[in-house]
Order: C-alpha cells, then sequence, then structure tokens
C-alpha cells in the first residue's frame, strides 16, 4: 500500500513540474496558497519523501528480475 501511495504522490510531483516547465505555473502552489505556505510545502516533502521511497522500488525490482 505504501509503494502504490508513494507512487502516486510522485505522479502528482512530476506532473506539477511538467506544469512549471511548460506554463510556468505551479499547480501545488495555487491550490495551497503560495509556494511559502505550510500545506504546499508539506506536500512538496511528501513528493521528496515519495521519491526517496521510489528509489527502494526500483532496486526490490531489479533484484526481483535477476531472480
Amino acid at each position: 500500500m505504501l509503494d502504490r501511495i508513494a507512487l502516486i504522490l510522485l505522479i502528482i510531483g512530476g506532473i506539477n513540474w511538467g506544469l512549471i516547465g511548460i506554463f510556468q505555473f505551479d499547480l501545488v502552489a495555487f491550490l495551497f496558497g503560495g509556494a511559502g505556505s505550510i500545506l504546499a510545502r508539506i506536500v512538496y516533502t511528501l513528493v521528496a519523501v515519495s521519491a526517496v521511497w521510489c528509489i527502494s522500488l526500483f532496486f526490490k525490482r531489479s533484484l526481483l528480475a535477476e531472480n
């Protein structure tokens, strides 16, 4: 279950970065009152933790493929 939550948050973060890169629009900041608001910072932190978690998934998958 944690793997799926981390993946969903990472996808949300990727979409947000895509919006920033293409349209210069930060959806998280827009929804939560600016990039410096506590809610936006929590979302950014959760996305970062999810990215670190998903690094571990990458290694789990590669180990399973070898067996």
